[in-house]
């Protein structure tokens, strides 16, 4: 039987280091279906019914939520820090929203460009050896964070 690809998205509030990114961590989870035997509750939808625009920032959250755990935000720093995939997460998810502003309009815009530089400079802080201006993760895309 084949599968199709579902789509569901809970907003989780909780405090510590996720304050510093919005306030809020988002918990979403992509699932593959069986049709037969899995039911989907009203959580869950079709991906091809989710609108772009809600698609576009639940992928830059997920990035954005990656990231700051990469960055060292998360519960437990020292196992999960990893700045390497944190530049990868950075600038991907620079580049998506530079990308997807016109798109997504300001007020998506806006909020995800917050959480943005909120990471950026989390990286620089975690940093042994910072990048100079402009050299940062997702800075060709954003232009320096300071």
């Amino acid at each position: 039987m084949g599968g199709f690809s579902t789509f569901a998205c809970f907003p989780l509030w909780e405090g510590e280091a996720w304050a510093t990114i919005a306030g809020f961590r988002p918990v979403c989870e992509w699932k593959v279906c069986n049709a037969v035997s899995d039911s989907i509750g009203d959580e869950a939808r079709d991906i091809a019914e989710v609108p772009a625009v809600e698609l576009i920032t639940t992928v830059s959250v997920h990035l954005l939520s990656a990231a700051a755990v990469k960055c060292g935000l998360a519960n437990n720093p020292e196992q999960e820090t990893d700045l390497a995939e944190a530049r990868k997460l950075i600038t991907a998810l620079a580049g998506l929203i530079t990308a997807a502003a016109p798109e997504i309009g300001d007020h998506h815009a806006r909020s995800l460009r917050d959480g943005l530089r909120s990471v950026q400079l989390a990286f620089r802080e975690a940093s042994t050896f910072p990048d100079a201006p402009g050299q940062g993760p997702g800075e060709k895309y954003t232009g320096p964070v300071n």
